[in-house]
């Protein structure tokens, strides 16, 4: 099995990026509030203490599998709705992962590449059940699989509920940056967009994911 330097602890945490607006801008557009309950997603994924390499020598693609596996099916799950998928998608990633390990200089460069991966299938599996939704209309049962929303509070699945209506440029960056704790440069990096446009997304996601809110309330 091959390893990999450690070259950053795949649990630190990156910036929050932001949305363009200040926050008495945010409070009074009620983004303020919205991006409170979005960071709740961040409890979904415990940061992942990982031994150091100067006492546990190289990780391994083991070793990132027991410390990230978990939290990259969340992440899909908040992406394409129900575990089976999300499953499959991270897969895979440590599928690709396992091909392309030679050629990863560190840990940070390994878990960027799942990161992509994982969000470039989830990508191709929506594109595929929409084509599908064309010909054959969907199972109301099957919408969202009871199983991956009980790993999840009340709260949680009131996010999730909302994040499904949004385009799906806008999930991915908004789980990107609340869920992943990722910073503007790591989502651009992760979905192929250029950091103005994850900016400029970003804000409108969650002035978008407000209006959900507020309407799945009333």
């Amino acid at each position: 099995m091959g390893t990999v330097t450690n070259g950053g602890g795949p649990g630190e945490q990156s910036a929050v990026i932001g949305t363009g607006a200040d926050s008495s801008t945010a409070d009074q557009t009620g983004h303020g509030d919205v991006e409170r309950t979005l960071g709740t997603l961040r409890s979904l994924n415990p940061l992942v203490t990982v031994p150091d390499a100067a006492d546990a020598g190289p990780l391994t693609i083991d070793d990132l599998y027991r410390s990230h596996r978990m939290g990259m099916v969340r992440l899909a799950i908040l992406l394409v709705d129900d575990i089976s998928s999300a499953e499959d998608a991270v897969q895979e990633a440590f599928a690709g992962l396992y091909k392309q390990w030679g050629s990863l200089r560190d840990t940070g460069a390994a878990v960027g590449y799942l990161r992509t991966a994982v969000v470039n299938s989830c990508r191709s599996m929506l594109r595929r059940r929409r084509t599908a939704r064309a010909y054959v209309p969907p199972d109301p049962g099957t919408a969202r699989s009871a199983e991956s929303l009980a790993i999840m509070s009340h709260e949680h699945r009131a996010v999730v509920e909302a994040l499904s209506g949004l385009a799906p440029r806008q999930r991915e960056v908004l789980v990107l940056r609340y869920y992943g704790g990722l910073s503007e440069a790591e989502i651009a990096e992760a979905t192929g967009l250029s950091k103005g446009t994850v900016k400029s997304t970003a804000s409108r996601a969650v002035g978008k994911l407000g209006e959900l809110m507020r309407s799945a309330m009333e």
